[in-house]
């Protein structure tokens, strides 16, 4: 039973009248449509009457006769240009009046519309459009998805907040298995199930629940008008569950679309479709919930199907979890056994005995391995060549390959059988395995004679001359392990001057000369040769057969004379006595034929050797500063046999003995030095020393022990072949000096060379120029005298040039023949 809650509070009249006159001007513009004037008015007006609504500014100042028509209630009036009301207005009854207002002018009569749009206000209470509310939920709904409606109305204005309502779920009846089972929709009034609804509702438990629900309006405002109401709900089971396992047959013959199972959902109107892993299309379900197979199953592609069959409401809102349709396709024998290749090969040994197996074949059926549509058979078919015949077998059920002859010694190198394999059915697929008989070792190489040579090789063959080339026969398979021959010489051979390389190919070894003979050391080899393969015999054993003997005999050859050294290298200290033997060149020659020796490239002859002895000697005092290295070639030629030699380099080395002393190098005449002393100023002095580094490498430069020149002069080394002269005092009178010092090389004993050097010191100007000429040095001569005696000596050479050339010029010899030209010698008369 609906109960209205809540009262309206009275207003005061002073109130409302101002509320009603601000409303008023308000809405005088307010949309009101077809109206030349719009005026709104607030409904249940309860101030004090008329009521005065609006003025009509429309008219004109000269109106008369002024009249409202279109009110058959008589509620409004028109006075002095104002409108009014002589009664509230209800806008739930009537929303607006269209007044016709007429005058008179001085001319005619008037009139204009005015639109009167009541105003609302909240003055209605919502009510449930229905008294008694029912409603059932099925078991296995989804949360959320609404299983019924709640509706509610309110008289106000649709468009205004009064209208709008909201609707709340108050209590719920009985409280189990919990106290929130249910779910109502504050705007649309839908009633769901909550999350511990959807998973504990159980109609055992409780099928009847009775819902308090209330609705508001003004939103669900504090202030809202209400009205509450009972929503009974019953509880039904549902038929919504997984059907049973489908088994199907492969391959059925149809026609199709099959019927194989079916779902139904016992609630509201709802939709089915199918969802998992299968070609789309293969199944489909109708409306009504029965599931159909539209084309023909194949096991072997896939044997069995989990289909997930989803129930949703038409706006494709799912309502209830997936329930799983499993169909299991069941075999039919359609699949021939095949082998997963079609071509097997294997090896056989040709001493293999009767029953070795020597290959397992298998094929696969792709019909269920649970049936005996996979079961297969195999037999052999073929074999070429064909002859011997019954060399093989394969057994009916492993496909075990086997030797079924006694021995396969003899035979073809290589057999191609055809295998079969067959099912139950008759279905069957062949294959090929080719077998090839492997040689075994059971041979043993075996040489065609028992000696070989004897064989002449002359001592001066070169390395890697071929002596001789023999064979071992060898019966096996050609080309195989037990065909090829390893050689090796047994004996004969310790000091290894004889290698063997053999030809893979044809077996053939060749004899071949890896040292160099000497006649005069060994003139026989006896050499004893083994052969064997490079397996191990499986049947047999290595006999005299296997082995031979090759003689070889070494010719003697006239060899030339051996040097004991390919290169000498001596040393001879410079400066000493000529006729020291400084090395000795040894040779012998293997014929013991005497030795002749000479010497090329000593083009000055400064040294000799000993024609027998060999012995090297100087000629002359060697000087190293002249020539530090020697390099010449000493031929040792055979004493029977010139056109036989042999050479050597000798290099000799020229020991440096300090015999040179240091000088003095570089012109200083022109040089000078200021006085006053100039900071930093100072001559650099170079000297140099024709020894080597050892003796003449550094130079050291020291002044004479006189205390003047030592508190004069100053000598500063800059390296070892150079140091700076510079004044010690800050002043010396200007003049040309002579220094005294002395440049000792560093051997010890050192050599010295002692110096007179004339300096020149002068006043310099700022520029670092003399200013004046030093004083001459006493004994020296002038610059005048120097280019006097210069000039004199050129004058006496001209004079001596002119007359020879004035003689010649009265000549006239007889011009000389080209042959005797240059054997006739210049004549000049001076």
């Amino acid at each position: 039973m609906l109960h209205l809650q809540g009262l309206m509070a009275d207003r005061e009249a002073t109130t409302m009248l101002i509320i009603a006159l601000i409303l008023v001007i308000l809405y005088t513009f307010a949309p009101c449509s077809g109206a030349n004037v719009k005026i709104g008015v607030p409904e249940n007006y309860d101030g004090i009457f008329p009521w005065y609504l609006a003025k009509l500014h429309s008219l004109p100042g000269n109106y008369s006769d002024l009249v409202v028509t279109g009110d058959d209630e008589g509620i409004f009036g028109v006075d002095a240009q104002f409108l009014f009301a002589l009664k509230p207005l209800d806008r739930e009854k009537q929303p607006s009046y269209s007044l016709q207002v007429s005058f008179r002018t001085s001319q005619h009569r008037q009139s204009f519309t005015v639109e009167v749009c009541v105003i609302d206000k909240n003055d209605n209470v919502p009510t449930f459009i229905e008294e008694s509310m029912r409603g059932s939920v099925q078991l296995g709904l989804l949360k959320g998805i609404p299983f019924m409606h709640v509706d509610a109305m309110d008289r106000d204005d649709r468009n205004t907040a009064h209208a709008e309502l909201r609707f709340s779920l108050m209590e719920q009846t009985p409280r189990i298995p919990s106290s929130q089972m249910f779910f109502i929709n504050s705007i649309t009034g839908e009633v769901s199930l909550t999350e511990e609804g959807a998973s504990t509702l159980d109609p055992e438990m409780c099928g009847r629940y009775k819902l308090s629900v209330m609705v508001k309006d003004m939103s669900g405002k504090a202030n809202a008008f209400f009205t509450t109401g009972i929503v009974t709900v019953e509880v039904t089971g549902n038929t919504w569950a997984s059907p049973d396992p489908v088994r199907l047959q492969e391959n059925l013959p149809g026609p199709y679309p099959i019927p194989i199972s079916q779902v139904k959902w016992s609630g509201s109107q709802v939709e089915y479709s199918l969802e998992g892993e299968f070609p789309e299309m293969l199944f489909t379900i109708s409306r009504e919930g029965v599931i159909y197979l539209n084309a023909p199953l194949d096991r072997e592609t896939q044997d069995q199907f989990q289909i997930s069959i989803v129930v949703e409401r038409p706006d494709g809102r799912e309502i209830a979890k997936p329930v799983e349709l499993r169909v299991m396709v069941g075999d039919a024998n359609d699949n021939r056994p095949t082998f997963p290749q079609a071509q097997y090969h294997t090896v056989v040994k040709e001493l293999a005995a009767r029953g070795t197996e020597i290959l397992t074949v298998q094929a696969a059926d792709n019909d269920d391995p649970k049936t005996d549509n996979v079961r297969i058979f195999y037999r052999l078919v073929g074999q070429i060549p064909e002859s011997p015949r019954a060399l093989f077998r394969v057994d009916r059920d492993s496909g075990v390959i086997s030797v079924q002859a006694d021995s396969m010694e003899g035979t073809a190198p290589q057999y191609t059988l055809t295998i079969t394999a067959e099912d139950a059915k008759g279905l069957n697929s062949s294959c090929t395995v080719v077998v090839t008989v492997q040689d075994e070792n059971n041979n043993p190489p075996v040489f065609s004679q028992h000696e070989y040579g004897p064989f002449h090789i002359p001592e001066d063959a070169l390395v890697g001359t071929t002596v001789t080339a023999v064979l071992a026969g060898d019966a096996d398979v050609r080309g195989g392990d037990s065909w090829k021959v390893d050689y090796c010489l047994e004996s004969g051979n310790e000091e290894e001057v004889f290698t063997l390389v053999t030809d893979k190919q044809t077996n053939e070894v060749s004899l071949i000369l890896s040292k160099v003979l000497d006649f005069e050391r060994e003139s026989e080899y006896i050499l004893v040769l083994s052969a064997q393969n490079p397996v191990a015999l499986v049947r047999g054993r290595y006999g005299p057969a296997s082995t031979a003997t090759v003689s070889i005999y070494v010719d003697d050859v006239n060899e030339g004379p051996i040097l004991s050294q390919s290169h000498y290298e001596v040393t001879v200290r410079e400066g000493e006595e000529p006729g020291r033997v400084i090395a000795t060149i040894r040779g012998y020659d293997p014929d013991s034929h005497p030795i002749r020796y000479s010497l090329q490239g000593d083009t000055k002859k400064y040294f000799s050797i000993g024609k027998y002895s060999g012995e090297l000697k100087t000629v002359q005092a060697l000087d190293r500063e002249e020539n530090s290295t020697y390099t010449m070639e000493v031929i040792a030629v055979d004493g029977r046999n010139s056109s036989l030699s042999a050479s050597t380099l000798v290099t000799v080395q020229i020991l440096d003995v300090n015999d040179n002393s240091p000088v003095l190098v570089g012109d200083y005449s022109w040089k000078y030095l200021c006085t006053p002393r100039w900071e930093d100023q100072a001559l650099v002095l170079a000297s140099r020393d024709s020894d080597g580094p050892q003796h003449g490498g550094r130079l050291n430069f020291s002044l004479r022990s006189d205390a003047t020149v030592r508190r004069n002069w100053k000598l500063t080394p800059i390296n070892d072949t150079h140091t700076n002269l510079s004044l010690n005092i800050p002043y010396l009178a200007p003049e040309v000096y002579t220094v005294p010092f002395t440049i000792s090389d560093s051997s010890s004993p050192p050599r010295s060379t002692f110096i007179n050097l004339p300096v020149t010191v002068c006043p310099c100007n700022v520029r670092g120029n003399c200013k004046m000429a030093a004083k001459q040095l006493q004994g020296m001569p002038t610059i005048q005298s120097a280019v006097g005696i210069l000039l004199g000596t050129f004058a006496v050479i001209g004079t001596i040039l002119i007359v020879v050339f004035v003689r010649l010029s009265y000549q006239n010899p007889k011009r000389p023949s080209k042959t005797n030209q240059e054997r006739v010698p210049l004549k000049i008369s001076i």
